[in-house]
């Protein structure tokens, strides 16, 4: 089974930018709580507006890489049995009608693989974060080990949980359904 990144296509020239989401009480929601694989609870109701104006997205992350995705992104997620390893709030777009939803992953794998990365460093006592020593400060040229991934088809790597990963199942679902805003780049 091959994997791949799901990021944002920033070749899309005229595309908009995404602000940081706000709850209902008007606090931002947090994107720490989004990385690390637990339900977690989004008063609502929930909106973000726009950075940047621009061509609205099916898929978009914001700066802070939090996944917002289109309804149609969600119902094709639903269709391909995702939903348990996901958690979705609907939010409200600035200026769109349409549906969207955060999306929170709920799986987060150890499976970088180290010695096929083109190059990895890791968090130290030096670095200001004593509760994130031994993960990632960096990781160029990912891989993973695909034996250590089971059952999960869109999760987020120990270590590095700012990346999503999907299995080619998930990527030629949203090419063939016509995704707007996505990169695939294999690991």
């Amino acid at each position: 089974m091959k994997y791949f990144n799901l990021s944002d296509d920033m070749r899309i020239l005229d595309q908009w930018t995404l602000d940081n989401p706000v709850e209902g009480n008007g606090q931002e929601i947090w994107h720490g709580k989004m990385s690390r694989g637990l339900p977690i609870s989004v008063q609502q109701p929930a909106r973000i507006g726009l950075y940047v104006p621009g061509r609205a997205l099916d898929f978009s992350t914001t700066a802070l890489s939090i996944p917002i995705i289109h309804g149609k992104v969600k119902a094709l997620f639903e269709q391909l049995g995702l939903s348990g390893q996901m958690q979705l709030f609907p939010i409200t777009v600035e200026g769109q009608a349409e549906p969207y939803y955060v999306m929170n992953l709920l799986r987060v794998i150890r499976c970088i693989d180290d010695a096929r990365c083109e190059e990895v460093a890791y968090r130290t006592v030096e670095d200001g974060y004593k509760d994130r020593i031994g993960e990632y400060c960096n990781v160029v040229g990912m891989r993973i080990d695909p034996s250590k991934v089971g059952d999960a088809e869109i999760f987020r790597p120990w270590g590095w949980q700012t990346i999503i990963l999907v299995s080619e199942r998930v990527k030629q679902a949203m090419e063939e359904a016509g995704v707007t805003g996505t990169r695939f780049t294999e690991v």
